[in-house]
């Protein structure tokens, strides 16, 4: 057992949590603490102001960065559980939790925006009850923007930098957050020129705003939910990776599946079938590190094909090799597979079978047994081929 191993278990059983990426653990950790600061001031300064200064628009806004902050916590927990190894009950590991986190977003932000635009299209019925907001209000709306914009640069550098579909999710957010202020100085301005209705149609705009961007994630999460593959492009170049490896002679049923930032690989491939089996493992375990080396994948599962099983004939109705071998002794006599090794490929809906003589045999009866093989080959329904090897001492 190697010290990772033996380190891993160790903390497991003391109860320690240790990330499985601990360096993108605590960039998403450091920046979304980051977040909260932030979204806690906007939120206090968007609905304390909005309130006192009439705006629907910029309490709309303080919502908006109060979703931020629930998300932020969200995020928080997803990172920290999502980071985690392996283990019986998730042996492919717990990054969906990352997935699942941002469904549970994107749905609260397209409920919440549906809620902001309904209640903005409601008060513009009563255009009599429209008042005018306080110019403090346009302060805090431009200093909303700046933070927000500021805050959307810094975590997308972030999420890049560590490859985290969440923490992009949560940036993007950020930005939304910062075209949503720069509405609301559009409404609010609009309103101190005169056109109070400006303000409601700030706060409707949020609201979709707020319901698009929600339901866009939510669907993006839901599609990797259901095991939606990589793109074509990325597939295509996984393809040419594997092609790439020496002994792989042609590949078919490549399937991905997204794992939150990562990717599961399945793919069947052919080799040489009269190759060892440690050999056809060998090619199979370099096809995997090639890819695992060259694409942003989290695990490669290869299955090794003799031929292409998508265009040859089946060959789970022949018997397993208790069977093959006693037919064969039935055909061509017990006495000639004595202490000989006998190999099976079963290929294209038939057996290829190699009879490797143990020694001892004169080449005149090593050429009688060919003889014999290729007879009942000619006709048999489940040999097409049996092929006779003298030892090298023989020859």
């Amino acid at each position: 057992m190697n010290n990772h191993s033996t380190k891993r278990q160790s903390s497991e059983r003391i109860g320690a949590f240790e990330p499985v990426h601990p360096e993108r653990f605590a960039a998403a950790q450091k920046s979304t603490w980051v977040s909260i600061g932030i979204n806690v001031l906007l939120t206090s300064l968007q609905m304390v102001g909005g309130f006192f200064a009439h705006s629907q628009a910029l309490m709309a806004d303080g919502l908006h960065s109060l979703s931020d902050l629930l998300s932020d916590v969200l995020v928080l927990f997803a990172n920290r559980h999502g980071s985690r190894h392996a283990d019986a009950e998730h042996p492919y590991g717990h990054a969906r939790i990352e997935t699942a986190a941002t469904l549970i977003l994107g749905t609260f932000l397209a409920g919440l925006g549906v809620v902001l635009l309904v209640a903005a299209a409601m008060r513009l019925q009563h255009p009599e009850a429209l008042r005018a907001v306080n110019p403090f209000a346009l302060a805090i709306a431009v200093f909303a923007l700046v933070a927000k914009e500021g805050l959307f640069r810094y975590m997308l550098a972030v999420a890049k930098r560590v490859r985290s579909q969440m923490l992009v999710a949560n940036a993007w957010h950020a930005r939304s957050d910062a075209a949503s202020s720069l509405v609301v100085i559009i409404g609010v301005g609009g309103n101190l020129l005169g056109f109070t209705f400006l303000d409601l149609v700030a706060a409707a705009v949020v609201g979709v705003m707020i319901a698009h961007m929600g339901g866009k994630l939510a669907l993006e999460a839901m599609s990797e939910l259901i095991d939606t593959g990589l793109a074509a492009e990325e597939v295509e170049a996984i393809r040419q990776t594997l092609l790439k490896v020496h002994g792989v002679r042609g590949l078919h049923e490549l399937r991905t599946r997204k794992m939150a930032d990562n990717a599961l690989v399945d793919a069947h491939i052919m080799v040489d079938p009269k190759i060892s089996v440690s050999e056809g493992h060998f090619i199979a375990e370099t096809a995997r590190h090639a890819v695992l080396k060259n694409h942003h994948v989290m695990d490669v599962m290869v299955h090794i094909d003799p031929e292409d099983d998508m265009m040859a004939k089946p060959n789970v109705h022949l018997p397993s090799r208790p069977g093959l071998l006693a037919h064969l002794a039935k055909c061509i006599g017990a006495d000639a597979l004595a202490e000989n090794r006998v190999v099976f490929h079963y290929l294209d809906g038939k057996v290829d079978a190699e009879i490797y003589l143990a020694g001892g045999q004169s080449p005149e009866a090593a050429d009688k047994l060919q003889a014999c093989c290729n007879e009942v080959a000619s006709a048999d329904p489940i040999f097409r081929v049996i092929q006779v090897h003298r030892s090298h001492a023989q020859k």
